[in-house]
């Protein structure tokens, strides 16, 4: 399946995103999606996962009740709403994709990866 993440930009503290992942290549609904971020200087950390039918989802502590993940499978879709956004949520965004039920926040349990998109918070 091929990721294409987009809707990252630039916001003041307090704004809000909303990030877009689109899949094509394989059923969409057969996936569990997740966000990752990876920010200067440190390593990629998970930020928020859905299972394959949207009925279940986990978030890191870091972004707990600011973030939410959702997803459409019609339209092949994953999002990520992000408000109350903060300048240590700066990072490039990734999504990714399992071939399972339910993914979790493991990076390495994740078979594909989109290209990241930059979001920068200014404070």
């Amino acid at each position: 399946v091929q990721l294409q993440a987009s809707g990252g930009g630039l916001v003041q503290a307090g704004g809000s995103l909303r990030l877009s992942c689109s899949a094509s290549g394989r059923p969409f609904g057969s996936y569990a999606m997740s966000w990752f971020r990876q920010a200067p200087g440190k390593e990629r950390e998970f930020v928020a996962a859905i299972n394959w039918n949207g009925g279940s989802t986990y978030y890191a502590d870091s972004v707990k009740g600011r973030f939410t993940i959702s997803r459409d499978n019609a339209k092949n879709t994953v999002y990520l709403q992000m408000n109350s956004l903060k300048p240590e949520d700066t990072a490039v965004y990734y999504c990714a994709a399992r071939k399972a039920y339910y993914g979790g926040s493991y990076s390495l349990v994740y078979d594909y990866w989109g290209q990241g998109t930059q979001v920068t918070v200014s404070s």
